[in-house]
């Protein structure tokens, strides 16, 4: 079964960039400290096999300003899968690149993503994106790569979520402890 998987990293303090983030300044000042464990990405271990499952998924789910910070990933975040933003509006002459689509409603934009990831998984990536899934229900689960920092400030990842009715609950899945950052899963408990 396709699951819609959050996969953030941020600082032990819960920030996901640091201040002032902004284009040419896209992970804000010092933010960019939360990829050091990706210099590990590419050798055995577990930030390796963490990172070679997330680039196994089969779609991309992010928030329109993750997407524009990130500079749209030329139109293809990993191996050609679909990209799905949601926004708040679209533009009729905003055009996104290759398999990049916009989306204003929460339930169709995962609709549509767990039909375009094809069976595998479908990554999540933005703070806003997040938050929005939480709300409506539609994400299962939460991978956050925890880096022994505290930034401070900036934008955290789980900011605007005073509005819930209810907790979240969730279940811990796994963790796993690499060079640099900690990788906790955990899986949304639904109400039965």
């Amino acid at each position: 079964m396709t699951s819609i998987r959050l996969d953030m990293t941020m600082s032990l303090d819960g920030f996901v960039a640091g201040p002032e983030d902004r284009p040419g300044q896209e992970m804000g000042r010092g933010g960019f400290r939360l990829f050091n464990w990706l210099d590990d990405r590419n050798s055995p271990g577990p930030n390796h096999d963490v990172y070679a499952e997330s680039m196994a998924t089969g779609a991309i789910l992010s928030g329109r300003r993750t997407f524009e910070l990130a500079g749209r990933w030329n139109g293809d975040h990993h191996d050609g899968v679909p990209i799905l933003v949601l926004t708040h509006q679209v533009d009729d002459d905003d055009v996104p690149p290759g398999s990049a689509r916009f989306y204003t409603d929460v339930a169709a934009c995962a609709a549509a993503a767990r039909e375009g990831a094809d069976g595998k998984d479908v990554m999540v990536h933005g703070a806003g994106a997040a938050q929005a899934l939480i709300r409506a229900g539609e994400l299962d689960e939460i991978e956050v790569h925890v880096v022994p920092v505290l930034l401070g400030a900036g934008r955290r990842l789980f900011d605007m979520l005073d509005d819930l009715a209810q907790p979240v609950e969730l279940e811990a899945v796994r963790a796993v402890e690499g060079r640099d950052a900690t990788h906790l899963r955990y899986r949304v408990v639904r109400d039965s």
